[in-house]
């Protein structure tokens, strides 16, 4: 009768020669998961870089001619029209859409509360040029918000108004469902102490939930805002102009070719690309003392 012995090792001997050549392996691990996900999503990054070394090799072939278009008054007011417009639309949003993503972060489920965030998604699905009409019929000379307000002084077609309201709307979504997971983030019982102590909802607000969540209202902000300044359907329907920095591009387009729209596209993509990497390092520092809520 042949009897077996039990080895007291858990791990089989070829087992533990492949996991031996594998730490051994140049003194690391290679996680062949990790490394198919970063070739599967470097595809995604290798298409904008080819883009981006395409636009770059074409201009920096005549750098005399990139300069000169980019230090025209022409595209240095409207790149900084753009911006500021984004800007005033961020800061309305900030102030309108606040208040809305506290409410909806706190109210319990419920059929209104979700036909109200569907209205708020709406944006997002929305083909751009309906969003431009629908900003359009609205606020048109003859529009129902466009009507009274256009009696005391207040224009919105082909004005600086109209563009801040199309960036408005079509950012909203970005920075209202930002703010709404960063007001779920903060736990209630945080804000039911602070009532205790004799505070009111708008005090406990102010000074335990909204200092909390201060950093998704900056990314909410920068996303809103590199959404509203990369609008151009949804502004030209109702602005074109001022010219902003797309309509600028495409206006150029159409009279005067590739040769200078390419110029101005590669100067706009030279100044998002430094003015995001600044804002999204500023993200490290703000609100890091309370990522331990």
């Amino acid at each position: 009768m042949k009897t077996e012995t039990l080895s007291s090792d858990p791990f089989p001997a070829d087992r533990k020669t492949a996991v031996t050549r594998w730490k051994e392996h140049r003194g690391w691990y290679v996680d062949w998961c990790t490394v198919w996900f970063c070739v599967l999503g470097g595809l995604i990054v290798g298409i904008t870089v080819l883009a981006l070394a395409n636009i770059a090799m074409t201009e920096l072939a005549d750098p005399a001619h990139l300069l000169e278009v980019a230090l025209s008054s022409e595209v240095i007011h409207s790149i900084l029209l753009t911006f500021g417009a984004g800007a005033s639309a961020v800061l309305l949003l900030i102030l309108f859409g606040t208040p809305l993503a506290y409410v909806l972060a706190r109210s319990r489920p419920s059929r209104l509360k979700g036909v109200v965030e569907s209205i708020v998604d709406i944006p997002l699905i929305l083909p751009h040029t309906v969003a431009g009409l629908l900003v359009y019929l609205l606020f048109m000379r003859r529009g129902w918000l466009g009507a009274p307000l256009s009696e005391i002084g207040l224009a919105f077609e082909d004005a600086l108004p109209g563009t801040i309201v199309a960036m408005l709307f079509v950012s909203s979504p970005f920075f209202i469902n930002t703010m709404r997971e960063g007001f779920e983030m903060v736990p209630v019982h945080m804000e039911n102490v602070a009532r205790t102590l004799g505070a009111d909802t708008f005090t406990a607000f102010r000074t335990v939930t909204l200092p909390l969540s201060l950093r998704h209202m900056y990314s909410g902000a920068v996303l809103a805002w590199g959404r509203a300044i990369g609008e151009f359907a949804g502004v030209v329907m109702i602005a074109y102009y001022p010219f902003i920095i797309s309509t600028l591009i495409y206006y150029f387009f159409t009279t005067d070719g590739i040769y200078t729209s390419r110029s101005i596209a590669f100067t706009v993509i030279l100044v998002s690309l430094g003015v995001f990497y600044l804002l999204r390092r500023m993200t490290r520092y703000l609100g890091r003392y309370d990522d331990r809520v």
